[in-house]
């Protein structure tokens, strides 16, 4: 794919133009209990009733104490809170509603699983995007972890334990879809400290990683077109998806987020392109040798002068102008009547020079030209790479997204954003999820953020746009939940689904229990 051919012009312009059941009844008389089911108080989030979740809980607990009854009572509740939420998601908006959600070594415990998933149902969840790979760690059982990253779970005697099939598993059983959500040019520090990966790492021209560029010095962002770090990636796309999630997510399909000036690219020196698949990708897209030249001493230098040109001409005085993909010569070139000849007959035409502008004229042309293949080079490796990461998943009829930032590819002058992240040109085969995490101290700049991608987004493109807070109260500067999803109204008709960041944020004490607590 690192051949891929540019529209600079397409890739670069593009996006400037910006739910209570009586529970004894329902046990005892299918038939009443059918009926009372059916008359659940279920408000129109779907929630269950505090009261139904704390007795499936006691069941739950029950059942791990290996009574049987408990436990037959404990599957009928679980299908029966499955039909109730799928219809009612069915009735109403969003038909789908998704929460994000980590998990940690401490879930290996009996019953963690299930009361994650029982009480993301009591919520009216119907979707978990699940972690598999982030902070440079796979969610693959260590004795079974063929990637080049090692496992969440690394408790001696767990080495067999499987917490992604087990999840995936446990939520299905309670009628939930489970996505993997997965990290993608963001491969983690581990990456970083295998000395036969450095030449997957991403560069710029500061001779940088991104261990110095981001704040948390934890994120290793790679080079997409290398072969290692594609191969790599696959690899473990490929035994993640052996788990059969219901969907896949691609998360960080970006370079870097900068700071302070730096988080404006506006020279060749702030881009990605120094690491060695980069750099011999974009040589490639040269299509003579006087645009080689130029490309080379513009990516040494930051600029190319009209010496520069003059010595380039004198250099191939055969070749017209210089050409790369995607380039239109500001003067077309008029061939000389041998040269006609020649290609009519199929036979290499006769070197001879050729008249062109010169090299003062044509210098802030060619200058501005090299910048803009420079960028469109940079965001095609993050197409190729997401198209590669997403293949093994197709190829099972697995669906997959993109997560984005909405803001995340725009322009600032003849600057770009650091991040480069050119989401208005992922494939409407993909899922959008934009991460529309605006904060403005209310609800306006979330619709417009989520507003300015539908109105993006091709015809039959699914648009689930990724939302952070809390139900009942604000969070961070963040309005409530409910505040945000009555924003999200306006576009109901366009959005079959919205997912809610993070089950950490939802249940802050749990979250903090799992993390922290001892693994057994």
């Amino acid at each position: 794919m690192s051949n891929c051919p540019l529209n600079v012009a397409k890739l670069i312009f593009s996006w400037r133009c910006f739910f209570a059941a009586v529970f004894n009844s329902a046990f005892l008389m299918p038939y009443v209990g059918s009926q009372l089911a059916q008359a659940q108080e279920v408000n129109q989030s779907c929630q269950i009733s505090a009261a139904e979740a704390q007795e499936k809980d006691k069941l739950r607990l029950s059942a791990l104490k290996g009574e049987q009854e408990a436990q037959n009572r404990y599957q009928q509740m679980l299908r029966q809170n499955a039909q109730t939420l799928q219809e009612c998601r069915s009735r109403n908006w969003p038909q789908v509603q998704a929460i994000w959600l980590r998990l940690y070594p401490c879930d290996t415990q009996a019953g963690e699983i299930e009361r994650i998933m029982d009480r993301i149902v009591n919520r009216g969840y119907n979707q978990v995007y699940l972690e598999a790979f982030y902070d440079g760690q796979v969610l693959l059982p260590a004795a079974n972890n063929p990637t080049a990253w090692p496992s969440v779970i690394r408790t001696p005697g767990a080495e067999n334990n499987d917490l992604l099939l087990k999840a995936i598993q446990k939520g299905q059983e309670r009628g939930l879809k489970v996505y993997a959500w997965m990290f993608t040019t963001n491969f983690g520090y581990t990456y970083a400290q295998r000395q036969d990966r450095e030449g997957a790492i991403a560069r710029n021209g500061k001779g940088q990683t991104s261990l110095y560029v981001v704040e948390d010095g934890s994120q290793v962002f790679i080079d997409p077109y290398n072969l290692q770090a594609k191969s790599d990636y696959y690899q473990m796309v490929q035994e993640i998806m052996r788990r059969r999630p219901d969907g896949v997510l691609f998360d960080y399909v970006r370079y870097p987020r900068q700071a302070g000036s730096d988080s404006i690219a506006t020279k060749v020196t702030d881009l990605w392109l120094y690491s060695e698949g980069t750099q011999q990708a974009l040589f490639q897209r040269a299509q003579n040798n006087k645009g080689l030249e130029l490309i080379r001493r513009f990516l040494s230098k930051g600029y190319v002068t009209a010496g520069d040109i003059g010595e380039v001409d004198k250099l191939y005085p055969q070749e017209g102008e210089p050409m790369w993909q995607g380039r239109m010569p500001p003067v077309a070139q008029t061939p000389a009547p041998g040269q006609a000849q020649a290609a009519s007959t199929g036979q290499k035409p006769p070197t001879q020079q050729k008249a062109i502008i010169p090299p003062q004229q044509r210098q802030p042309q060619l200058q501005s030209e090299l910048w803009q293949l420079s960028v469109a080079h940079a965001m095609q490796g993050i197409l190729d790479f997401v198209n590669l990461a997403a293949y093994p998943a197709q190829q099972l009829g697995i669906p997959a997204g993109v997560v984005f930032f909405p803001d995340g590819n725009q322009t600032v002058g003849q600057g770009y954003d650091s991040r480069l992240q050119p989401w208005d040109r992922f494939p409407s085969s993909l899922e959008w999820h934009p991460m529309s995490y605006a904060s403005c101290g209310n609800v306006s700049c979330i619709a417009a953020q989520v507003q300015q991608v539908l109105s993006q987004a091709k015809p039959g493109t699914q648009v689930i746009p990724a939302i952070a807070g809390q139900w009942g109260k604000s969070i961070n500067g963040r309005p409530p939940l409910e505040a945000q999803m009555q924003a999200m109204r306006p576009f109901a008709s366009q959005l079959r689904g919205v997912s809610h960041f993070a089950y950490s944020w939802q249940d802050p004490e749990h979250d903090n229990e799992r993390k922290f607590c001892r693994a057994q």
